[in-house]
């Protein structure tokens, strides 16, 4: 049964949708303690906040965001954006974030991303991997490298990985469809990763067809806040599996 993970994505502590990762596409939905609010009251139990001033500035900014929504809901949070230093992760983790998701220091800094892995946990470290045509982008998809999605993603699985988040930025905010090919060629590759897919859910057929391509999990975001998906039904259907 594939996990449904609702996102929020904040900039200026308001919860917000980019196309593309285009800060220049932005569209505010409003307080994301609120948005949280509602979808814990909706029955959700997970959430995904990206903390886009974070991931522009390259460190945490919307930490407020975090230990607001942590503090007035149950949902068990994953927090990504900005998370560059020490001192980042350990803010993360202390206003109330389960897990968190880091890709640029991945590809910036491996030795780091390794040794927060090894001393947090593959529980609690999720792998980012956002991809622009087969490359791994960084730094709120500001910058693209010239790292290969699946050599990138071989090296920390064999370090003991074991979640990641792959969004396919082409689709991201379009409302289109997901990449469920590229999904299904990292299952493929990777049967046992507990792998995340993001990026381009526009209706809960979009979902139901990554859980029979046996993806374990899916983020969505801007499918929720414009009103393209009945959420009663999408848990009804998830209760149901």
């Amino acid at each position: 049964m594939i996990e449904l993970i609702p996102a929020i994505d904040v900039i200026d502590g308001k919860c917000v949708r980019l196309t593309k990762g285009d800060y220049d596409t932005k569209t505010v939905y409003g307080n994301p303690v609120d948005m949280a609010k509602m979808l814990a009251d909706k029955g959700f139990t997970r959430l995904h906040i990206v903390d886009l001033d974070g991931a522009k500035s390259r460190h945490i900014v919307n930490v407020e965001v975090l230990k607001g929504i942590t503090s007035a809901t149950s949902l068990t949070v994953d927090f990504g954006g900005g998370i560059k230093t020490d001192d980042d992760i350990v803010k993360a983790f202390d206003n109330g974030a389960a897990m968190v998701t880091i890709g640029s220091i991945a590809i910036s800094n491996p030795d780091l991303f390794n040794e927060w892995l090894d001393k947090y946990g593959a529980a609690k470290i999720i792998l980012g991997a956002d991809v622009r045509n087969g490359k791994i982008s960084i730094n709120g998809w500001k910058e693209d490298s010239d790292t290969d999605l699946l050599p990138f993603l071989e090296k920390y699985v064999e370090h003991g990985v074991k979640t990641v988040l792959c969004t396919e930025i082409s689709r991201d905010g379009m409302l289109g469809g997901t990449a469920v090919e590229l999904y299904s060629q990292i299952m493929k590759a990777y049967p046992t990763l507990h792998l995340i897919a993001s990026g381009g859910v526009s209706k809960a057929e979009d979902i139901y067809e990554l859980n029979n391509r046996g993806i374990p999990a899916v983020v969505f975001g801007k499918s929720i806040y414009e009103g393209k998906i009945d959420l009663d039904e999408l848990l009804a259907w998830s209760r149901r599996q």
